[in-house]
């Protein structure tokens, strides 16, 4: 089904206003779920109303709190969320780094005590958008499962990138598992099995039903998981995934001195996240620097190739539905919108009604 992008921010917009958070915050919220939806991101999108509801309910997010700086240096901030949304207090850690980037150079920002704060993308883009680089990490409830092993540690931990050009910002933005767990409650929404190496149980069988996946990963101990970037065998590189993962839960929890992603989802919640801008005309010319980005991929995407295929830069498929779904609108499963209207009922807030029924 399709929904105009202004019904579906004035849809989250309303559920947020319900939960109480301010109608600056609630328009911030819908702005960020429905433009990873935009991106055809959809497992980051308005399907994580459910996840939030839940979170809000049993009170790990916090509408009213409010985070705090706990210290600061001309080229550093360190946050307490609070447990408030992580997108409220993520675009605030962004801009601020942003801000002292462009008067010093470069600067990072680290949170702790947050929750889950969407697709990073989002908050990458912010600093391309003012000619900066821009990379954005979280650590998430274990879902990964280290080489060897039979039960996950690491979250999904995503990194993104972005480094702005002269046609718009270069983003790279993926999880340093093979897949998000929000890519698997789609895939089971939409009655699809899982279509590659993803996940295993706990004897490291690979797994391709959804229901499975997530049934070992709602155990109180969990029990197999979704694999690092190279997959099932250690002849495909997959302790480089693992390696990347590590990474960034070095720049998220242990930078915030938070909880691991291993200690999330039963006792603790406090997600952690890290941020840093940088101000690429330090080395040189920001005209030259962004042209010479833009020329190398142009290069690649003149590559010999494949008859009737064209090579994809990381990053196009998101811009090529972006186009598509601010006219079109943007797509969601019958399950997530009979999940996200049940919401609205409890909140007293008006059903969220497609605009068109299509096949995807």
């Amino acid at each position: 089904m399709r929904v105009t992008v202004s019904k579906a921010k004035r849809f989250v917009e309303k559920i947020y206003d319900g939960y109480g958070f301010s109608r600056k915050d609630s328009a911030l919220i819908a702005t960020t779920l429905v433009d990873a939806d935009l991106r055809g991101i959809t497992s980051h999108g308005v399907q994580r109303l459910s996840m939030y509801d839940r979170k809000i309910r049993a009170k790990y997010i916090i509408p009213y709190n409010k985070w705090t700086v706990l210290n600061q240096t001309k080229t550093s901030v360190l946050v307490d969320a609070n447990q408030t949304m992580g997108q409220l207090v993520s675009v605030f850690t962004m801009d601020h780094i942003i801000s002292k980037a462009q008067r010093h150079g470069i600067a990072v920002g680290v949170v702790r005590d947050s929750n889950h704060f969407g697709a990073a993308g989002y908050y990458v883009r912010m600093a391309a958008k003012k000619g900066l680089i821009g990379i954005a990490s979280t650590n998430t409830n274990p879902l990964l499962v280290p080489p060897r092993a039979g039960q996950p540690f690491l979250g999904s931990n995503p990194l993104a990138f972005a480094f702005p050009t002269k046609t718009g910002a270069f983003v790279f933005d993926a999880a340093t598992s093979t897949v998000s767990l929000g890519k698997i409650e789609v895939l089971l929404k939409r009655n699809r099995q899982v279509p590659g190496q993803w996940a295993i149980n706990g004897d490291r069988e690979q797994l391709n039903d959804p229901q499975t996946i997530l049934d070992e990963l709602s155990r109180s101990h969990r029990i197999g998981g979704i694999l690092p970037l190279g997959g099932l065998n250690e002849a495909n590189s997959n302790y480089k995934g693992f390696g990347n993962a590590l990474i960034v839960e070095c720049l998220t929890s242990i930078l915030a001195q938070g909880s691991l992603s291993a200690d999330l989802g039963n006792k603790n919640h406090d997600i952690s996240h890290f941020f840093l801008a940088l101000d690429p005309a330090l080395f040189g010319n920001l005209d030259k620097l962004e042209s010479s980005l833009s020329q190398m991929l142009a290069r690649i995407r003149r590559l010999a190739h494949l008859p009737e295929e064209s090579i994809r830069i990381p990053g196009d498929r998101e811009i090529q539905n972006y186009e598509k779904n601010r006219t079109a609108g943007i797509a969601v499963a019958e399950k997530t919108l009979n999940e996200i209207n049940e919401i609205a009922d409890r909140l007293g807030v008006s059903k969220l009604t497609p605009s068109n029924k299509v096949r995807e």
